[in-house]
């Protein structure tokens, strides 16, 4: 498959060839296992205190004595200790023990990679998943590699504006909206959806000029993941690469 690779000024400088990466099949299947290993991985552990309503001295009565053979505290006939009664124990308590990282094997991780970057050159995808295309091209866009060296927001912006992604910037900044649920008390209150992602052989200064535009994501090709490529393990990212990260990527995560 051959693309066009466009200056920072939005001009098509050449062609090249994409490597194989970039014709992998399309597995959603995989791209959807390991996203969820991903996002399992950042889970901190939570759970109730194991010793929570056992901090008592109760003992059951035994039987013949016409009461429910439940413990009793010491100083009365009030139940203790068991579920059912009043400042007792959980009966299935959440246990901070419990791993809910899922596991992925490798192969099928690297496979799930080569089938997310795949996906970022089909359109249907990329427009299925809510960007904004309609004035670019093609997808992916391909970047001379200049554009790993800009360290300002302003220059970022004009090249994006030069490069067509803009429109999807803006789309992201529009669409932060207060979280449904519980979330909005717990440190989670806003919610916005991803703008492009840009992938570079090497950061020389695009992480500082591109992190404060909304919704844009930098990273370089060696850190490629599956959740960066499909946030929400939906597939079809709309994404910026840069020459050199096209190159390198034809030998990654083989």
């Amino acid at each position: 498959m051959k693309v066009n690779v466009y200056s920072i000024q939005g001009e098509v400088k050449e062609e090249i060839e994409l490597p194989a990466i970039f014709s992998e099949e399309y597995r959603p299947d995989l791209i959807k296992r390991a996203v969820l290993s991903a996002q399992s991985a950042r889970i901190q552990p939570w759970g109730n205190d194991p010793m929570a309503g056992k901090r008592t001295s109760a003992e059951s009565w035994g039987s013949g004595r016409g009461a429910a053979m439940v413990p009793r505290i010491k100083s009365g006939a009030r139940a203790a200790f068991v579920p059912q009664a009043k400042g007792g124990r959980k009966a299935h308590p959440v246990r901070a023990e419990k791993n809910h990282h899922e596991k992925v094997n490798n192969k099928e991780r690297r496979f799930a990679i080569r089938s997310a970057v795949a996906a970022t050159t089909n359109e249907e995808l990329v427009a299925g998943r809510g960007h904004k295309i309609e004035n670019l091209e093609q997808v992916p866009i391909i970047v001379e590699d200049d554009l790993e060296t800009v360290k300002t927001a302003s220059e970022t912006r004009e090249i994006f504006k030069a490069l067509g992604v803009y429109d999807d910037i803006i789309k992201a900044k529009n669409s932060k909206h207060i979280r449904a649920g519980r979330g909005k008390t717990r440190g989670r209150k806003y919610k916005s959806s991803k703008g492009p992602l840009v992938v570079v052989a090497e950061d020389k200064g695009i992480g500082l000029g591109a992190r404060n535009h909304a919704g844009v994501d930098v990273v370089v090709a060696e850190n490629l993941n599956a959740e960066l490529l499909a946030p929400g393990t939906h597939a079809g990212r709309l994404t910026v690469y840069t020459k050199s990260a096209v190159e390198k990527l034809g030998g990654l995560f083989q």
